[in-house]
């Protein structure tokens, strides 16, 4: 059945009764269904009505538009109802708990916000002279200082746009320094449960992945690693704590190792939050490292940036350190922004500008307003709050490896054999109770996986309410409530997609129906 807007009507079942009814709007309350803005648009229909302008001589060379551009005629009330009514579709930190294992969602204080927003700050250009804007400059060079001393590293690019960004930094500077000693080494030696940008950026700077395994307890095998090792291995890309949620105990003796054959440690950051004030990666060996600032020091996350991933780098590679930095100098803070003079070893740049200024501010405010104190607490709670969710659910859902997690809780999906409902299920039965799902099947090592990270920033109120949702469906899913699990979520703006065919067979581009007597499947397929 369709309703006014040509779309099949969405059926929902009452909370008290149960019973099945549906809306002729096909609007349930206050989630109001939206169609496409395409579908929207009438002929001739505008926001703004302005007087055609004069004819100008074209300036194009020719690159001038042919036809019409495409976009629907709108009013003003209606694009403005049609992405407010989108933007309360979307599930946000500031609306709800995201449990996302490897990912360390947090809170985002409105603090902040507030002094990136301040002028002087937020109306900065990145073209004005260095002159003017000697404070921005002396903020970048305060960060990256108490960057430098959290992980005990003498050294950092700033200029890195995220994590996968900095990782690149990171490889980048381990090949200009081989290449400097006229080294051509040709393999990077990178664990099975690494995050998957660690092996693409490898590869990306030319270097051959040779995998290695995981022990029975979920950490890299010792004597695996030992086997690999050799002349032509440039270094090893090590996440720690790993992304099984654990730490790596024989950090010290990998690197110890991998330096044995003049090769470089590579730690990728994006677990930070979990030894953050506890451990200085610095002590541990380590030569390079990005830190994710959206992800330990709470700038925003997510949306395909603006993002930031420092990279802080040891004795041995900072002369390879990329351009701009920020230098200090006689007259007050400049940028050396070019490969030349006491950078002449620079593997060159990596961005057009110095870094993402929003981001550094937001970064500075968080740590200004915990103090060394507080930064400590952040991984001490964060940890907690992983191994409060562990005990919490370990006897419902089974945990590969023993023991205490650091910053995030993995269970498998062992627990749920027999009863016809998978992972997937169970993430999205997950979505009717209001929760965004866990990450799942991630690390790949673990079958079934879901992985679950808290952070500190959420309360114990919170992760009870999180636990006793999860025990219900585990206990529904046992009873044997299948067609419910298979049928979730029921009460989300649209029921479950085709993300195998989303994937595969994307449809980029809307096309209207042909025709004034289109049949309302024509409509429905035009729009899906």
């Amino acid at each position: 059945m369709l309703n006014n807007q040509g779309r099949p009507t969405q059926p929902a079942a009452s909370h008290d009764t149960g019973e099945i009814f549906e809306t002729f709007t096909g609007n349930k309350a206050l989630d109001l269904e939206t169609p496409l803005i395409f579908e929207q648009g009438v002929p001739g229909r505008v926001g703004v009505d302005m007087a055609e302008p004069k004819k100008v001589k074209n300036r194009l060379g020719g690159l001038e538009r042919k036809g019409a551009i495409g976009l629907p005629d709108l009013s003003e009330p209606q694009v403005l109802r049609h992405f407010v009514r989108l933007s309360r579709q979307n599930y946000a930190i500031d609306s709800g708990f995201y449990p996302l294992g490897s990912c360390t969602m947090k809170h985002n204080p409105r603090i902040n916000e507030k002094v990136a927003r301040l002028a002087g700050l937020g109306d900065l250009h990145p073209l004005q002279p260095a002159s003017t804007v000697q404070g921005a400059l002396e903020l970048i060079d305060s960060l990256a200082h108490w960057l430098k001393t959290i992980t005990g590293m003498p050294a950092i690019a700033m200029s890195p746009a995220a994590g996968a960004h900095g990782e690149l930094c990171g490889v980048m500077a381990i090949r200009a320094a081989h290449e400097a000693k006229g080294e051509a080494r040709q393999r990077i030696l990178v664990p099975e449960s690494a995050h998957g940008t660690n092996p693409a950026t490898a590869a990306l700077c030319g270097y051959k992945v040779d995998a290695v395994p995981a022990r029975a307890d979920g950490r890299m095998d010792l004597d695996a690693f030992a086997e690999k090792l050799g002349p032509d291995v440039a270094g090893v890309m090590l996440t720690n704590p790993n992304t099984c949620g654990l730490f790596e105990n024989d950090i010290r003796k990998i690197a110890d190792m991998v330096h044995e054959i003049g090769g470089y440690f590579y730690c990728d950051g994006a677990n930070l939050n979990a030894i953050l004030g506890q451990v200085r990666p610095g002590d541990l060996g380590v030569d390079a490292m990005h830190i994710n600032l959206h992800k330990t020091f709470s700038t925003p996350h997510g949306g395909g940036g603006p993002g930031a991933g420092p990279v802080v780098l040891s004795e041995a590679l900072a002369p390879f350190a990329p351009v701009p930095y920020v230098r200090h100098g006689e007259n007050g803070f400049e940028l050396i922004e070019h490969a030349e003079g006491e950078a002449e070893k620079s593997f060159g740049r990596m961005k057009t500008f110095h870094g993402q200024m929003g981001m550094f501010i937001r970064a500075l405010a968080y740590m200004q307003s915990h103090g060394s104190d507080g930064l400590c607490q952040i991984a001490e709670d964060a940890v907690l709050n992983a191994n409060y969710i562990r005990v919490g659910l370990n006897d419902m859902l089974h945990s590969p490896f023993d023991g205490i997690c650091m910053h995030e809780a993995l269970f498998d999906d062992s627990s749920l054999k027999g009863t016809e409902v998978t992972t997937l299920d169970l993430a999205k039965a997950m979505i009717d109770e209001g929760f965004h799902p866990m990450t799942m099947y991630f690390p790949l090592v673990v079958h079934g996986a879901m992985l679950i990270e808290p952070t500190e920033s959420e309360s114990r109120q919170t992760l009870d309410q999180f636990i006793g949702a999860m025990r219900h469906l585990l206990t529904r899913a046992k009873e044997g409530d299948v067609a419910y699990f298979q049928g979730a979520p029921h009460f989300a703006p649209r029921r479950r997609l085709d993300e195998t065919g989303a994937a595969r067979k994307p449809v980029l581009r809307w096309t209207p129906p042909e025709g004034e007597g289109a049949s309302d499947e024509a409509k429905l397929s035009a729009a899906s």
